[in-house]
């Protein structure tokens, strides 16, 4: 085992986030078609990790692992998704403010996020217990689970996910861009043939007209009938 961060770790509106890309997808798109709402992982690149306390610094580790780590009896909360860096990968604070890097190689891994008193951060009673660790261990890609839920915190953002649709295939994401592409063309073509029509004073001239322009098009302003 490795352990690749350990510390404190800044979070705010309860997130924080593993991202290997350029891609900032937001929280429903995350926990698409997932079952637990803990460790959004259904975009590719991307993990989307919720904690109890609402803005501050969490006790957070990241640890590599060669196979599975043995669930520990002081996680009250533990979810897994499959996740696949899509570049150089770091755990990430609200906005960017802060990133701690990470050293995960560009392979398919298994990923066990597991935490320690998010209802008492939740809930703001002092001192908390609340704690995080995020594990990876080399594994082919299944579907996501919830490995054990104690608390209402972590129920409520189970319940979330399980309401939310799975995210756009790239299939279909290829697809949504190539219609926003034609449709952006079209609107530039007729953009380009209203401004004609203003340079010929209203309906555009025949074909030959359009292309000789030169005087013809002097002249439309002045006399729009004749030419």
């Amino acid at each position: 085992m490795r352990t690749l961060t350990s510390g404190a770790a800044w979070v705010h509106y309860g997130q924080i986030y593993v991202e290997s890309g350029d891609e900032s997808p937001g929280m429903a798109e995350c926990f698409g078609g997932q079952v637990n709402g803990l460790c959004g992982g259904a975009v590719p690149g991307v993990l989307f990790l919720v904690t109890g306390l609402h803005t501050g610094e969490v006790d957070f580790a990241v640890e590599l692992h060669d196979v599975p780590p043995p669930v520990g009896d002081a996680w009250e909360e533990v979810v897994e998704v499959s996740f696949r860096p899509s570049g150089p990968a770091a755990l990430v604070a609200w906005a960017g403010e802060e990133s701690w890097p990470l050293e995960l190689a560009p392979v398919d891994y298994r990923v066990r996020y597991c935490a320690t008193g998010m209802d008492e951060a939740r809930e703001g009673d002092e001192p908390s217990r609340e704690r995080y660790v995020l594990q990876f261990w080399p594994a082919p890609p299944e579907p996501d689970r919830v490995v054990k839920v104690t608390g209402e915190h972590a129920a409520y953002w189970h319940r979330f996910a399980r309401e939310q649709p799975p995210p756009p295939t790239p299939e279909e994401k290829a697809e949504a861009e190539r219609r926003a592409r034609e449709e952006r063309e079209r609107a530039a073509a007729e953009s380009r043939l209203r401004a004609e029509e203003r340079e010929w004073g209203g309906r555009l001239p025949v074909a030959r007209l359009r292309e000789l322009r030169g005087a013809a098009l002097d002249l439309a302003p002045l006399d729009r009938p004749l030419v």
